[in-house]
């Protein structure tokens, strides 16, 4: 096994010369994938199902393809002189899922299955990158959570989340490709705002207290998050992709590592807000809603060892830290 590429300018020289998809292309984290691939001579393609303006790159090179990632006919022609995939395409919201398990199905595991079918034509197989959610493992029974805990999904969006695991796994023990999956926490951080209420609930929270509007939390709030800044997952799909080989056939959760009650992250937040812009914003503990998934009552933390250990990868920014940089983007 190769020494871990621990130097960022190393784990971007890989991409050089290399083809990179990335589904989703024009979401939340592909806009910072791509920021940071940007200064390195390779070409992307960014798969989404709507144009989106081209970020401006040094030399990296961007190709769109307007498409929809749950027709498998596409995938030959997508795989087509690729050597990285990024899979970040999917259905994100647990309520849709529950509501609309075919559809859900269609979205967040099919996908999977049709790179997989379109990866037997290819003479090469790609690195693949998938994004998934550390909720598969259900209701935490001990924290902090690594990926020895058992999974227990509550949820159907959970349930295909892994199932869209599996499917990778397999085909990576088999040969077919090199591939892993990386189980993210509580995603934030400036970028395009999600189409979703129940998702990005902490920048949908900094935006109110910008304008002055309460910062609501269901209930007391104990419960724990732990929340990672978006350039730091970026940062983590890219490590991963550089250093397949010991990573190929598993999961690995990515964090911060330290765990936030929902109600101090939002005070949090108050509080930043004030000494950012001098506006002032309360928090308040309204009524749980009815109808509320059951895994919002997790708390959770990770352990993110097992990837630090084999990538040299660490989350950079604290939690104060990526609240101001939400609020320097919204101004």
């Amino acid at each position: 096994m190769t020494a871990p590429l621990r130097t960022e300018s190393e784990i971007q020289q890989w991409f050089a010369g290399k083809s990179v998809l990335i589904t989703g292309g024009g979401g939340y984290i592909a806009s910072h994938l791509i920021s940071q691939l940007s200064a390195v001579e390779c070409r992307i393609v960014r798969a989404m199902r709507q144009e989106r303006a081209a970020p401006a790159c040094e030399r990296a090179v961007i190709e769109d393809r307007i498409c929809d990632v749950r027709e498998a006919r596409i995938w030959p022609e997508l795989l087509h002189r690729i050597d990285v995939v990024f899979h970040l395409a999917a259905q994100t919201s647990t309520y849709e899922a529950n509501r609309d398990p075919a559809s859900d199905l269609r979205a967040n595991v099919l996908p999977m299955l049709a790179m997989m079918l379109a990866c037997r034509g290819l003479k090469k197989a790609p690195v693949v990158v998938s994004a998934s959610t550390v909720t598969v493992c259900g209701l935490p029974t001990q924290l902090p959570v690594n990926e020895d805990h058992p999974e227990v999904p509550v949820t159907m969006y959970d349930l295909h989340k892994q199932m869209a695991e599996n499917y990778l796994k397999y085909h990576s023990r088999d040969g077919l490709v090199q591939g892993a999956t990386l189980r993210l926490a509580n995603v934030y951080g400036p970028g395009p705002r999600s189409s979703r209420m129940d998702r990005g609930i902490l920048n949908q929270m900094v935006a109110r207290g910008l304008k002055g509007e309460d910062i609501t939390v269901y209930g007391s709030g104990e419960q724990i998050r732990d929340y990672v800044y978006v350039e730091d997952v970026a940062r983590a799909f890219l490590a991963a992709a550089a250093h397949m080989p010991a990573l190929s056939g598993g999961h690995f959760i990515i964090s911060r590592g330290e765990g936030h009650s929902i109600m101090n992250a939002m005070q949090l937040v108050a509080d930043r807000v004030l000494a950012c812009k001098a506006r002032k914003a309360k928090v308040v503990s309204v009524a749980t809603p009815p109808g509320l998934s059951p895994i919002e009552a997790r708390n959770f933390i990770g352990d993110t060892r097992r990837f630090r250990e084999a990538t040299g990868w660490q989350p950079r920014v604290s939690l104060a830290e990526g609240i101001d940089a939400i609020i320097g983007s919204l101004g």
